[in-house]
């Protein structure tokens, strides 16, 4: 079963963001000689926390700086951008890592309302994406309204990250779906749909479902836990206070301050994730695996300690998921 990392660019306080940037490459250089299959990265506008706001800039200097990996977005947020543009950002970066590219598409509006407004997308439903996505893939296979350069002889494979009604968009289209979240762990009838609603593709015959769960390996499940604290605790602050802030190291009283809402939302981030030692995180895995049926697992890993966070990456690059 092959495993690949997504990196979102994740800030840490008492470092400056720009270093946070420079980590990924590292760190993207460091899954290809651990053997991981792909190395994607995100998109987030105005987050103190997340320092990638550019993923196909990003995914360039990534590119660049490895031989083999394959290099994707996870992902390039459709209602940010005019479907030309990300077609020929994409053939673009295909031309320069043949073979290399992948092109994960989601329909996420920014997090906050300035954010919104700095893009100048208040609003973005279900029809426009539809829309969109269909413009965007004519581009790329060469029959839009106008050529999308530079001109190439292999298409760039599209992924959707998508739930719910967005795998529905996934099964007309014939497009493998990325699947992470609470979505992974509640009723998969929406997947079922996508696989028995699914149109072939010249480029997919088949639905192929690749997950992204939340994913910390370390020497005992304690350990592991610990680690997913500071983003639970991120992501579960950001709602009352609508600010994504830097990873920090998380202290027993700053889990007493939390009120009983955001405590139960770390619970429920902590309860969802797989984490443990090498040996329960594989068992986790081989278990979500069989659960959705998925054809390859896109793991999400994130804490403050960086030295933690490679130990993990490479834990979790030696272990056998099966199917």
């Amino acid at each position: 079963m092959p495993i690949s990392l997504l990196d979102r660019t994740r800030t840490r306080v008492g470092e400056q963001p720009a270093e946070s940037v420079r980590a990924s490459v590292a760190r993207a250089l460091a899954a290809e000689q651990l053997g991981y299959r792909r190395f994607w990265v995100a998109e987030h506008h105005g987050v103190p926390g997340i320092a990638s706001g550019a993923p196909t800039v990003l995914m360039a200097a990534i590119a660049a700086a490895t031989t083999t990996i394959r290099v994707g977005s996870g992902g390039v947020m459709l209602p940010n951008h005019q479907p030309l543009v990300v077609a020929e950002q994409a053939r673009t970066l295909a031309a320069l890592f043949p073979g290399r590219i992948d092109l994960g598409i989601g329909r996420s509006l920014g997090f906050t309302k300035p954010v919104r407004e700095s893009l100048r997308v208040q609003t973005y439903s279900p029809e426009q994406f539809d829309t969109d996505l269909a413009e965007l893939l004519g581009y790329l296979a060469g029959t839009g309204p106008v050529p999308a350069v530079p001109e190439l002889a292999a298409r760039v494979p599209v992924h959707l990250l998508a739930t719910g009604a967005g795998l529905a968009v996934a099964a007309r289209h014939g497009l493998p779906v990325v699947v992470g979240g609470p979505a992974l762990h509640g009723d998969l009838t929406a997947l079922e749909d996508y696989r028995s609603q699914y149109r072939p593709s010249e480029q997919w015959p088949q639905p192929q479902v690749m997950i992204s769960p939340e994913v910390m390996v370390a020497n005992t499940a304690d350990h592991a836990r610990e680690l997913l604290l500071p983003e639970a605790v991120a992501l579960a602050e950001s709602r009352r206070s609508g600010v994504f802030a830097a990873l920090r190291p998380v202290t027993p009283a700053d889990l007493d301050a939390l009120s009983p809402r955001e405590r139960s939302a770390v619970d429920r981030q902590l309860q969802q994730a797989v984490s443990g030692t090498a040996g329960q995180v594989r068992d986790q895995l081989t278990a979500l695996v069989r659960r959705t049926g998925a054809t390859e697992v896109l793991a999400s890993t994130s804490t403050y300690d960086r030295e933690a966070l490679s130990a993990a990456d490479r834990a979790l690059s030696a272990l056998d998921v099966d199917r």
